[in-house]
Parts: C-alpha cells; structure tokens; sequence
C-alpha cells in the first residue's frame, strides 16, 4: 500500500527520492509527501492526490538537501489529506514515514498530550514520531536507541524510517510485519518499502528480517537484531530492469497485461512442462520427496489470490489430496487444526501481503508437513520466508487490478497438481499435460473476443448491480469476475455458486438485474442450463459466456452470448477469466472510472 524511500548521499536526494514515489505509484495511494535535513534545519514538503502535485510542489519550494526521506500514503487513520500525508514532524526535530497500522495508538497519543505533545493530523503515524522524539530526548540524543525504545512500545505491524535534526548525516529504518530494504550504493545509502523504487541507483540490496533495525550514513551502514546487536544479513543482486514499464500502444496499463498473457503463460510454463512431459528439474529434489508424502493441503491467500486457490482445489482433489482454501485474515484468528503431513501453501502475487506474511509465520509455529509460497517477486518477503517456492513470472504487474499475475498462478497451481500426480505415482493423462502447451494459443483466442466483449459490455452502462453464476471451478472464475467488476467499475457485482441461486439471491432477479454467467463443457453444463432457466423465468437478462459445445437451445433470445468456442478440459478455467476481464475493463470504461488505480484500492497490501 504506502511506499517508502530514503537516503544518505552526497548529492541532492530530493530528484531520487520523487523518483522512487514514481516507481511506487503503481502500488495505489491518495498524498504524498518529502522531508530533508540541510543546515537550515527540517524541510518538509506534502501534496495530496498524485506524485506530480509532489513534484511541483518541490520544485517551487526549491527543497533540497543530502538526507532525506519520501512517502506516498494509503488513508487508513485519517482522511486523505495534506495534514494526514508522510512525512510526519515531532517538535521539528524529528521527521517520521511509516507503513503499516499502530493498533495501540490512541493509547500512546493520550500519554503523549499528557506529556505536552500536540497534534496535527489524525493519523496513528504522528504518535510514532512525538514518541521518538521524547525517546530521543531521553536517550541522550542516540537516534537509533530512540527508534527501538519507541518500537518496543508498539503494537501492531509497522516499516519506519527517521531522521533527526541533531543528527543530520544519518537515517534510522526498522521493521516489523512490513518489508524494508536496504539499497547499498557507491559512497550512498537508501532504505525503501520495495527495492524496484532505489533500481535507478542501485542492485546491490539486504532485506531487513523481522524486528531488525538499520543505521546508514554516508559511510556505511550496520544492521542490529530485535536484541540491538550488531549483525550480518546477505546482500543480493537484483537482475530486475530499472525502466519503468510503459503502457507501449495501450491505453492502461491493465489493457497491456491482458494482452501480454500469452507471453506470460508461456513463461510460467517453461522449463516445467515441454513436449508433454513433466520436467522434474524444475523443482528442488527435496521437495519432489515431500511431494510425494503429501496428503492433505491448506492454502491460505487474499482477495484474486484465495479464487485462484479455490480453482485448484477441485483439481487437487480429484488428484486425491484433500484441499482447504481459506482467506489469510480468517486463518489468523482461528484455531487451526493442522492433519498429519500436511503442505502449508501461501499464494500471493507481491509476497509483501501483511495478511499472507502473518499466516505464514504463524503456520510456521504448528505440525505442518512442509511450506510452498507461490509468488510473482522472487526477492519478496514471502519468498523469504517459505521452505520452497514456485514463482509464476508475470513479470512486473502495473495496474491495480490483477490479470495477468493471476491466469500465472493459475498456470503455475497446475502444474504443482500435476507434479503431487506424478510424485505420487497417480496417473496422468497425457493428453491433459500437453493441453497446456496449447494453452497460449487459446489465449491468444480469448484476448481475439475483445470487440464483441466490448459490444456485450455496454448493456451494464447504467447498471449498479449484477448476478454472477458458475458451478465447480466455474463459481471461482465467476467470483474473480465479480471482483474485477466490482474494482473497476464500482458496480455491486456477487458471485454465487447457481445451485445456491433458489436458496436467497433469486429474489434479485427481475428485469433490471443483469446476470452473467460462465459455462465450460464439463459435467455441470447441463445444471447450469437448468439454473439460467430459473433466471429467464424471473425475467432476468442473462449475459453468458459459453463453450460452443454447451447446449443453449434452451435460452430464450434476450441472451447476449460471448462463445468461448471449445476450452480443453484441463485448462478451460485458465482460458475463460480472460473475457470476465476484458469484459470489466470495458465496462469501466464506460462508466469512465480510473481503470488501472481504482479508487480506495492499493496494489501491494502491507496492512491487516
């Protein structure tokens, strides 16, 4: 959600720093904000909306300075505003940027106005940077003994980089449920929420781990364990390009990643699957052994993230292996009770998703077997963190609303079924292995529906609320395509498995509720038929999207149909979210909404 960036250099840090606010756009947000140090004292400059009010704001206040920090905020404590935006001032001394949520901060600003402290803003982040500064006073002016005896005091999930006035060549960054990142330059050093923003200035990066804290000077820099002693983490090499990704002939950024999903399947496919065959190389042996042992799965996910599970799991277990798909959130408070050699499976497309982090880490704490992160960001957190990992390499992921980070996931779940198949000795039809070397190609086919999708789309214009309809995996890629409508168009879409349609949400349907619905060619086409009879009994308007194979005699000639042609049985799901996509970009075209940052809506979610 909110971005950080900061630095130590001997050059002005004020063009890096908006630089990286604009790299992290992507990742949604509502103000932004810069603060420096220079021997005038504290400098702060703060805008809301986007980074470019930022920038001219900077630019009439002609900011400058060597060391400073950035901050690009998702409203949760606090409207969007200029007195709400990062960064946040103590005593104009102490200047503070913070992700994350402080669960006990109303506690913590009641003690501090009791200490005289005053504040501005309606954000939790402000009782962070009064807390430093009276630490800071009480430490002996000692910045990074301030930060941990400030954090010790927090409750909650948080990524924090300070700077003090007194101690102007220095910035103190800690951590705690957020990523933070240390970028390590040539005579300069920077700390961010995610190390694509610091890309222009280094590849040289160390991830701070849970509880660490960081100091960087221009001299150097030195990491210190949750216990303040001094440690040593691994400095890796991002193979990462430092362009930013344009939109090429597109108009969005979203349209763009459509459009690339067969390339990117494609990639999510090689080395794993070639000429019809499994390729084993493309896991660790370890794991293929674990593999073998696994009789039960839990997967935990968030938002696109969880239907991708649900899409799997009928595949799993008609593999035989017992599945349970549950939202992260949920997982966290319950308690859980975890079966005999069971495989902990995290899906989460940035592997920075505070839900996801904290479900892991608490899986980690029980009897599970083994733990598999699937993940589009090969450095991220939850990579980091997972015993083995399968990535889905959609490649950088601009707009909001997940397309093509999603059918990889799809891609790459597949595949982990079918190597459990293969692992376990089950049998595998080859047929159903070499469906997915086709599979780009019927990409290809679904993105060629565009215009008349289009067409269809324009039946919602004035709509503010739909139906949507699947059985078996068809009700998980109807869910993913409610969401997508819901994001980008701001319509009330539900999606409901159609057997469940009599038991409530068809007293809905009339006349003025459109009803969209998927069928692929499997066993529950012809129950699906029956259920839209139901609708069209009700005078509901029915927007299908069909396999040509399915039998449609039955539907009466207020139908708009979008025919799929015919999907192969392993990989028809994969195939068919992409019309439910291109459909909710079109609609919200039509209601003029801001496709690829819908409103409220961030595309890295680092808060619970």
């Amino acid at each position: 959600m909110c971005g950080i960036v900061a630095g130590v250099t001997e050059r002005n840090i004020v063009p890096i720093l908006l630089e990286g606010l604009k790299r992290l756009e992507y990742r949604g947000y509502d103000s932004a904000g810069v603060a420096v140090v220079d021997d005038s004292g504290l400098n702060r400059c703060r805008a809301t909306g986007k980074v470019a009010s930022l920038v001219d704001k900077v630019r009439q206040q002609q900011l400058q300075g060597r060391v400073g920090i950035a901050h690009t905020r998702w409203a949760t404590h606090g409207a969007p505003s200029e007195k709400n935006a990062h960064p946040h001032t103590s005593s104009n001394q102490i200047a503070v940027v913070h992700n994350g949520i402080i669960e006990n901060y109303l506690d913590i600003r009641q003690q501090l106005q009791k200490a005289g402290y005053e504040f501005s803003s309606d954000t939790d982040s402000e009782a962070v940077a009064h807390l430093i500064h009276q630490a800071f006073l009480h430490n002996g002016g000692d910045l990074r003994l301030a930060v941990q005896s400030a954090v010790s005091q927090l409750n909650g999930a948080f990524a924090l980089a300070v700077f003090a006035v007194d101690c102007p060549d220095r910035i103190i960054a800690t951590r705690h449920g957020s990523p933070m990142v240390v970028g390590l330059g040539i005579g300069e050093y920077f700390v961010a929420s995610d190390s694509f923003a610091l890309l222009p200035v280094t590849r040289r990066f160390v991830y701070l781990q849970e509880d660490d804290t960081v100091e960087i000077t221009g001299d150097g820099w030195q990491i210190y364990d949750a216990q303040q002693q001094p440690v040593e983490r691994e400095c890796v090499e991002n193979e990462q390009s430092a362009d930013l990704i344009g939109k090429g002939r597109y108009k969005h950024f979203m349209q763009k990643e459509m459009f690339e999903q067969p390339e990117v399947v494609a990639q999510t496919l090689q080395g794993r699957i070639h000429h019809g065959m499994l390729q084993t190389q493309a896991f660790a042996p370890e794991f293929l052994k674990a593999l073998a042992k696994v009789q039960q799965i839990d997967i935990i996910a968030c938002g696109t993230s969880y239907h991708a599970g649900l899409v799997i799991k009928s595949h799993l277990e008609r593999a035989g292996i017992r599945t349970n798909v549950e939202y992260a959130s949920e997982y966290l408070y319950r308690e859980v009770a975890v079966m005999p050699k069971t495989l902990f499976v995290s899906i989460s497309q940035s592997g920075e998703t505070a839900d996801t982090l904290a479900a892991l880490e608490k899986a980690k704490k029980l009897d599970y077997f083994d733990y598999l992160a699937v993940c589009n960001v090969p450095d991220s957190a939850l990579v980091r963190a997972s015993s083995h990992v399968l990535l889905t390499r959609a490649g950088r992921e601009i707009g909001v609303a997940s397309t093509k980070a999603f059918v990889t996931q799809l891609v790459a779940l597949h595949i982990l079924c079918l190597f459990i198949q293969q692992a376990q000795d089950k049998t595998i039809n080859p047929a159903l292995v070499q469906a997915f070397e086709r599979l780009p190609s019927f990409c290809e086919r679904m993105l060629a529906l565009d215009e008349r999708i289009a067409e269809v789309a324009k039946s919602l214009r004035d709509k503010s609320a739909c139906l949507f309809l699947g059985r078996g995996e068809g009700f998980a890629i109807a869910a993913e395509g409610a969401l997508k409508l819901k994001e980008l168009s701001y319509i009330q879409a539900q999606a409901y498995p159609s057997g469940e349609l009599k038991h409530g949400p068809l007293a809905l349907v009339d006349d003025s509720m459109p009803v969209i619905a998927l069928i692929t060619h499997d066993h529950l086409a012809e129950k699906m038929m029956s259920n839209l009879q139901e609708v069209q009994a009700r005078g509901g308007k029915i927007i299908l999207f069909a396999d040509s194979r399915v039998d449609k005699r039955a539907l009466n000639a207020q139908t708009q149909l979008i025919d799929l042609g015919e999907l192969e049985e392993m990989t028809a799901s994969i195939a068919a979210v992409i019309p439910l996509q291109l459909f909710a970009y079109h609609v919200a075209l039509l209601k003029g909404t801001d496709v690829d940052q819908p409103r409220n809506l961030a595309k890295s979610v680092t808060v619970e």
